[in-house]
Parts: structure tokens; C-alpha cells; sequence
């Protein structure tokens, strides 16, 4: 591991308001009047603040999306998915102020040119592809038809690690489905969307269509959902909050969509090509810090070559860079005390529980770091299936090794958790590769590669306990609509 450090925290752009949300297309503070702050990871220093909003806040919001939402609703399809295409046109024109913004409230470093403006594109091109279908009848004077419809008002929750991508990705579905929206963000990382939805101000995109909403999970976050005139709820975050989300939305029988995290197995055969795997897999577990959702933290092994596999990977962790957003690292800090006190808990738990550190697996510290959330990456060796290290999502970048005798233990204790988002495989055999993608329990199974193929249009979406229900995909638009059969007769032939 490489450490750099330095010191700065500033923000020069005008997409970013201190102290408001955005409700009915007023910048306006929370009804409360309290603020939190926004804390850059790298250092603790404040970065600005944001509107700390309650449940008046949401019913505010839900108010300007209702009356939005007829209009919005008859605008026609294709004009719809002009205003999103000039939406993903401002997101790209902006594309380095929105990517330094995030970069700083998030503490990753830069991952090179947005993937945003093209996610929207894909979701504006679906807009006008809403389509129903013709019913066969019993009668020549009959026609049977189905109509696809927006919900109306629907609501979203994101986490905090990729606050820009997952905002685009759910507002843009929903909105492009004739619904009007109110999100709520992480409060640890809410700058982004708020730029984002100013940007679609700037768009066209009608006043009260896009509302955000900040605040605390526990207060705005809990509103949301428990909101009785919200008709469709999205839901990404742990499958614990997931739960009291789909508790609350259960009570007003409200229909949700769950992305619940992973614990993503990196299956290697010995046939393997290991000068990819090896960089691949390093590469997407110190990504945003391992805090990702689909981040490949299991190395499932064969034990034939477990010994070779735990030495490169040990090496090329020990080359990955780690220090503030603004330098070119690999790595960043964690994204708050609690996560980085959530993390080297993890990693005591793996070592009491007989499990080896090959790398890493300590806090840097020193004046190089101030009051950063750092973390090295950790390797672990001699990892239990039934460790907890093995079985819970650890969000940050903690991988661990464990190896296995044959295809068929590799494929039970790749299946061997509550968890079923993403696996990979690495082998040259096309066979293996093909009984593996089938019997890989996981939303999405990539063959050599770590965090999936270039697909695009691809879902995503989870097993198990990685959540239900599809994003991203063709489908997207699709799922925040729901469908209205019409019977229709001619008046004269009912008296026949």
C-alpha cells in the first residue's frame, strides 16, 4: 500500500445552494430551520450544509408532486424523453463540476469520465417504448386492450457511495414513466442529487417533477415511505433499513423495489488467467473504498492454486495508493466515523476468529491523515465459510480467501450466504463457465471479469437477500408503471 495525503476542502460551483432542498422548484430551507453538516471524509472539514427535513418537509414535497403530476402525466411520451435527453446533455456539459463534487462529499478519487449522462440517455430512449398489447375476445364487437400508467407520486431512497449515479438512475425511470418523484438522499452525501436536480430545473423538466428532500434517515427517510399518498416506493441501502422501508410501505400497502447489498464471490478455477483476475478483483474491492454493493469481497479458490492467488493478490494490494479525493490514487478514505469504526471492527472480528492477515488490516495514522477515515486494504487468508467476515457485507475493502476442492463445494460456498447481487468466474472453460452461470445464485454472474460485463441495458438487481425487483435495464421504465386492462364494446350492439 501506497499512502499520499493532502489537505483541501472547497467548493467553487454554482450547482451547489447551502442550506435548501428542493421542493416545487423553490430552493427552500427545512421546516424546521435545523441544517447538518456535510463533512469531507479525507478530513472532517466542513463542506457545507443541508436542510436537516421531517416529515413536514415530505408532505410538503408529496403536495407540489401531486400537483405537478397531472400535467406531467398527459405531457406526451416522446416530449418526456426530450427533456431527460436534455437533462443528460447539462449532466455531461457539468461533468466535471458534478464528478469533483461528488468525489469530495463521497472522498473516492476520480474513476475517469461520468457513466451518467449515458445511464439517462439509455432511460430517456425507453420513454415513449411504454407499451401496452392488444387481448383476444370473445366477440368481433369487442376490443380488449391494456394501458401502462404511471403510479403518480412515488418516492426513492439512495445511499451514500455513488450518490450521482443511483439519483439519475431511479428519478430518471421513474419520471420518464409520467411519475413525479420526491427522493430523499444520504445525508452523508446529498450535494450531488441536489446538483443533479437543479441541472433538470435547467432542463425543462416542470418545477415540483424532481423533488429532493435532505434529512436524517430517521426522520425524512422514515416519512417517505410511511407517506400514505406515496404509490411506489424505491428503496437502496442495507437489507436492514430494507426492511423497516418495506414494514412502512406494507401498511399503506405501497409496492417497492429493493437493492439490499451483496457479499459478490470471485470464483477462480485453476485454468484461470491470473494476470487478469488478480488486478480485476483488487481493483473492485478498493473501489470507492469497498463500499460498493457489488464489490467481489469473497475469493472463492481452487486450493491447487491458493497459495499462488493469495500472493499476487497480497502484491497487488500492496500497490494500490490510498490519500484525499483530489490526488490520483486508487483509494479513498471511508465515508464517516461510523463506517470506519464499522470496517476495523470487521477486521478484529476476523482475527479473533482465527482468520489470517496477509495485508493490511490497520487505520494509517500520522499527520499525513489528519482526522481521514483511511483504512488500508486487508487481505485474509485461512477464511472459514462460516466466518462473519464471510457471511456480512463489510462495505469496505476487506477481501477474503477461501479455498475449496472442487466445483461443487466452490458453487456451495459461493451460494453459502443471505446475500445474492453479483458473482464472478474466472476460468477458460466454457463448460465451467456455463454450469457456473446457472448455478451461481446472484442477479448477475459475470465470466473473467470482477464486477460485471459491459452490457448495455443490463439489469441490475439481487437474489435472496440482495433485494427484489430491477433496475437500469429496458425494464426500468417499465416497473414504475403499473398496467389498466380496458374491455370496450360499441353502444349500438349492446341492445342486439
Amino acid at each position: 500500500m501506497t499512502i499520499i495525503s493532502n489537505d483541501r476542502t472547497t467548493i467553487d460551483s454554482d450547482l451547489v445552494v447551502d442550506g435548501v432542498h428542493l421542493i416545487g422548484g423553490d430552493w427552500v430551507s427545512a421546516a424546521a430551520g435545523e441544517t447538518i453538516d456535510v463533512i469531507n471524509p479525507a478530513n472532517r472539514q466542513l463542506i457545507a450544509r443541508v436542510p436537516r427535513g421531517t416529515a413536514d418537509d415530505v408532505e410538503a414535497a408529496v403536495q407540489a408532486a401531486e400537483q405537478a403530476f397531472p400535467a406531467w402525466r398527459d405531457l406526451n411520451a416522446t416530449e418526456r424523453g426530450r427533456l431527460l435527453f436534455r437533462w443528460a446533455d447539462l449532466i455531461e456539459q457539468n461533468a466535471e463540476a458534478l464528478d469533483e463534487l461528488e468525489r469530495q462529499e463521497v472522498g473516492r478519487p476520480s474513476w475517469g469520465p461520468l457513466g451518467t449522462p449515458r445511464q439517462l440517455r439509455f432511460i430517456a430512449g425507453q420513454a415513449d417504448k411504454v407499451q401496452g398489447v392488444s387481448l383476444p375476445t370473445y366477440s368481433p364487437d369487442t376490443l380488449g386492450f391494456t394501458l401502462r400508467e404511471p403510479y403518480g407520486v412515488v418516492g426513492g431512497i439512495i445511499p451514500w457511495n455513488a450518490p450521482g449515479p443511483m439519483f439519475v438512475t431511479e428519478v430518471g425511470a421513474a419520471i420518464a414513466a409520467g411519475n413525479t418523484m420526491v427522493m430523499k438522499p444520504a445525508e452523508d452525501a446529498p450535494l450531488t442529487p441536489l446538483a443533479m436536480a437543479k441541472l433538470a430545473l435547467e432542463a425543462g423538466i416542470p418545477p415540483g417533477v424532481i423533488n429532493v428532500v435532505t434529512g436524517y434517515g430517521t426522520e425524512a427517510g422514515a416519512a417517505l415511505p410511511a407517506h400514505p399518498r406515496i404509490r411506489r416506493m424505491g428503496f437502496t441501502g442495507s437489507p436492514q433499513t430494507g426492511a423497516l422501508v418495506m414494514e412502512a410501505c406494507a401498511r399503506n400497502l405501497t409496492p417497492l423495489h429493493l437493492e439490499l447489498g451483496g457479499k459478490s464471490p470471485q470464483v477462480i478455477f485453476s485454468d484461470a488467467d491470473l494476470d487478469a483476475a488478480v488486478p480485476a478483483i483488487v481493483a473492485g474491492i478498493t473501489l470507492n473504498t469497498g463500499q460498493i454493493c457489488a464489490a467481489g469481497s469473497r475469493v472463492v479458490v481452487d486450493r491447487r492454486i491458493h497459495a499462488e492467488v493469495v500472493d499476487r493478490l497480497a502484491a497487488q494490494m500492496q500497490t494500490v495508493t490510498v490519500g484525499p479525493w483530489h490526488e490520483p490514487v486508487n483509494m479513498g478514505p471511508l465515508i464517516n466515523a461510523k463506517q470506519h469504526a464499522r470496517v476495523l471492527g470487521y477486521i478484529e472480528l476476523g482475527k479473533e476468529a482465527g482468520a489470517e492477515v496477509v495485508t493490511g488490516g490497520v487505520a494509517p495514522t500520522g499527520d499525513r491523515f489528519g482526522d481521514g477515515f483511511f483504512v488500508a486494504p486487508t487481505l485474509f487468508d485461512k477464511v472459514d465459510p462460516d466466518m462473519r467476515i464471510a457471511q456480512e457485507e463489510i462495505f469496505g475493502p476487506v477481501l477474503s480467501v477461501i479455498p475449496v476442492d472442487d466445483e461443487q463445494e466452490a458453487i456451495r460456498v459461493a451460494n453459502g450466504t443471505d446475500y445474492g447481487l453479483v458473482a464472478s468466474v474466472w476460468t477458460r472453460d466454457l463448460g465451467t463457465a456455463v454450469r457456473m452461470s446457472r448455478a451461481l445464485q446472484a442477479g448477475q454472474v459475470a465470466v473473467n471479469t470482477a464486477l460485471g460485463a459491459p452490457a448495455i441495458g443490463a439489469p441490475f438487481g439481487g437474489y435472496k437477500n440482495s433485494g427484489f425487483g430491477r433496475t437500469m435495464g429496458a425494464d426500468s421504465v417499465l416497473d414504475w408503471t403499473q398496467v389498466k386492462t380496458v374491455s370496450m364494446r360499441e353502444a349500438a350492439s349492446l341492445g342486439r
